[in-house]
């Protein structure tokens, strides 16, 4: 037991090829099941999307509790906002034929998750050259996505059966945006003491998230270097010295293209 115990670790936080490969796998399924979930939330259930939902749910079980296994603090690991919505995800998938459809939109919390397991970040920063000079751009861009599509997706789950305005995915997706960009063009409304409250909620994201995620997507770059003086590890692709303290900087470049 102790020798799989110690080959499960190694392939999560392992530095090796293959254990990159198998974060990557883990990553590909993340984000294939994420779609599998948008995909579905607004359909009734059949048997096909229910045995879908009981596989996934039992392999992210899997992955839970072999991550559960090798956690070298358990109880910090039990305590994390990913793993919170993980045995959420979890449960909702497992009991879903048990459960009302109006708590399939916890599913798609799975979202939460995407790019901060499986030390992806790490793989990626090694591997990506691109990845590297425009890590913070991806990073928020994927956030921003996510943080969207959630919304969109509770909006819809929440307000279809009471609002005529709202149709379709799509029309829970334009609210969502209108709202979270404060321009409210006002022909999608949400009615009722619940949807004015959840409009509000979309509305303080906007001001509170929305914004300051652009604003990372459209600033100026910069890269991850830390100084060994100060410990600041952001700078500006041209630094030579740090903004914080005036040490000298080696960050390595290409030169000019």
């Amino acid at each position: 037991m102790e020798n799989l115990k110690k080959s499960i670790d190694l392939l999560y936080t392992g530095a090796s090829k293959k254990a990159a490969m198998f974060r990557y796998l883990l990553i590909g399924f993340d984000v294939s099941t994420i779609v599998f979930f948008i995909a579905t939330v607004p359909r009734d259930p059949t048997a096909a999307i229910l045995a879908a939902d009981f596989v996934i749910g039992a392999l992210i079980l899997a992955d839970f509790l072999s991550r559960l296994w090798i956690a070298p603090n358990r109880a910090l690991m039990l305590r994390q906002i990913y793993t919170v919505t993980d045995v959420v995800v979890i449960l909702s998938l497992l009991l879903a034929p048990l459960v009302s459809q109006s708590f399939g939109f916890l599913r798609v919390l799975r979202t939460l998750r995407l790019l901060h397991s499986y030390h992806v970040l790490r793989d990626l920063r090694r591997d990506t050259p691109f990845f590297r000079r425009n890590e913070d751009v991806i990073v928020s861009s994927v956030n921003l996505g996510v943080f969207i599509f959630f919304m969109s997706t509770l909006v819809f789950v929440l307000r279809a059966d009471h609002n005529p305005d709202i149709v379709g995915y799509v029309d829970a997706l334009y609210f969502t945006v209108s709202a979270l960009t404060t321009t409210g063009f006002g022909d999608i409304v949400l009615t009722g003491p619940i949807g004015r409250l959840l409009a509000v909620v979309i509305m303080v994201a906007g001001v509170a998230l929305f914004l300051r995620l652009a604003q990372t997507v459209f600033r100026p770059n910069k890269l991850r270097y830390k100084c060994s003086e100060c410990g600041l590890n952001r700078h500006e692709t041209d630094a030579v010295h740090c903004k914080h303290c005036g040490h000298q900087l080696k960050i390595e470049t290409g030169g000019a293209s």
